[in-house]
């Protein structure tokens, strides 16, 4: 047993932990937990929990229904919201056969497997997501409206405010998990937040957005609200992202960063934008899986429907924040289409691909978008060579079929399984009558 595993039992042990938890994520970006009692740990460790694949979305047939979750001790962490009666801790896993080997449909297998891909080519792939979702009041009830907990906007300073104290809660019981926060904040929409995590790693970002949406429904929950990360949960407010700033780092240093080079962005930078700009629509279906995610690209302001890039342009998908003197590891790009709703997992993992594949081709990068993209006409996006992200999940699921590098990405079980899945979410949304449908053609038809 490594030392890690030890350090787990022993602090189970110590701290009389009652309930192990085992979390893991389907294909859909659904969070999948089993409890276990702490004496069945150490088993789990070396050789897995049995369950049935075939009840999970995405993962297995029912004919070869038997799969293994195998849980990570370096994910190991208390749950700080079980406070009164016995304590429980979690782990996040990793899904196998039984014979061992890993699981094609598991999305943290997806993701592992493309960073390895970066490892090949001596690269760790950073990343720092800005977490944008909507507090409602009480806890919302199908077929009621949604009513935001606050009326307050952008950066505003609500003491003693619902808001504030929401927030305060969630960032104390996020960094009792070893969650680092960066910044938080009320953002534009009434009720919608902000919290930033910390840059890490793609894998460990991905576990701490998984427990991040957990630990904001717990909180608000615990508050009397509702957290939701729905893209766009209002017609006439703005919608909840999830802009990422990414890096790639050669050991300790950054190989985004070039001095005296346009931006200070090398070569390999460059390149990598370039990769992201190529292939932005097909991997939209996987960074905005939604159907209700297409509403918030067709929003305009801050939401980009055109792949083009700039410095400091918040209208562009991808924005080079401003270098700062002396600080050549914060040298970084920022993706501006991704969902705080995706599966995080899938989307980083194409985002990587996608980057990868600008670096290993050596795209060239076009020239950059210094003006509100919003304000220039169709035409003069198309002169300048951007690229139209889709404007709808039908679309985006159109582009991403026909994408060898998703399909490679993705795996031929997840590929399929995710394409089925959305196309019969689009076409049950196609199916249904709106109320918007109602309220224009039925007094006047």
């Amino acid at each position: 047993m490594d030392k890690q595993a030890e350090f787990v039992l022993r602090t189970i042990e110590e701290r009389d932990i009652r309930f192990v938890r085992l979390w893991f994520t389907d294909v859909l970006g659904t969070l999948k937990s089993v409890a276990i009692a702490p004496a069945e740990l150490e088993g789990a460790f070396a050789e897995g929990i049995g369950f049935d694949g075939s009840a999970i979305e995405g993962f297995t047939r029912v004919y070869e229904s038997d799969m293994i979750a195998k849980p990570d001790p370096g994910t190991f962490s208390l749950l700080p919201w079980r406070s009164e009666g016995p304590g429980a801790a979690r782990l996040f896993c990793d899904i196998q056969m039984p014979d061992g080997s890993a699981s094609y449909a598991d999305p943290r297998f997806v993701l592992k497997r493309t960073l390895t891909r970066a490892a090949d080519l001596g690269f760790t792939f950073y990343v720092h997501p800005e977490v944008e979702f909507y507090l409602l009041q009480g806890r919302h009830k199908l077929g009621e409206l949604p009513e935001p907990a606050d009326s307050y906007g952008y950066f505003d300073n609500t003491p003693h405010g619902q808001s504030a104290d929401f927030r305060r809660q969630a960032i104390m019981m996020l960094e009792q998990m070893g969650i680092s926060v960066e910044f938080s904040h009320h953002e534009g929409g009434p009720g919608q937040q902000e919290i930033d995590l910390r840059y890490a790693d793609a894998l460990t970002t991905s576990d701490n957005l998984m427990t991040f949406r957990l630990v904001m429904q717990e909180v608000a929950l615990e508050q009397g609200m509702f957290a939701t990360f729905m893209p766009k949960p209002f017609t006439q407010h703005p919608g909840s992202g999830m802009h990422t700033h990414l890096s790639l780092f050669e050991g300790d240093r950054n190989v985004f960063y070039e001095a005296g080079a346009p931006l200070q962005l090398s070569k390999i930078g460059r390149a990598f934008i370039a990769g992201l700009l190529q292939h932005a629509p097909e991997i939209t279906a996987v960074t905005n899986q939604w159907v209700n995610s297409y509403k918030r690209l067709l929003g305009g302001a801050e939401a980009p429907a055109w792949a083009c890039w700039g410095h400091n342009n918040s209208s562009a998908l991808i924005r080079v924040p401003m270098y700062k003197p002396s600080k050549s590891n914060s040298t970084r790009i920022e993706y501006r289409a991704l969902d705080s709703a995706a599966n995080p997992y899938l989307a980083y993992a194409v985002i990587l691909a996608a980057g990868l594949k600008g670096i290993e081709e050596n795209y060239d990068l076009p020239a950059g978008a210094e003006e509100d993209v919003w304000a220039l006409t169709e035409a003069e996006r198309r002169a300048l060579g951007m690229k139209a992200l889709p404007t709808s999940l039908g679309e985006a699921l159109e582009v991403m079929e026909r994408s060898e590098l998703v399909a490679e990405t993705l795996g031929e079980h997840v590929f399929d399984f995710f394409l089925r899945n959305k196309k019969a979410e689009w076409d049950n949304y196609r199916g249904q009558v709106s109320q918007w449908e109602l309220d224009q053609y039925l007094p006047r038809l």
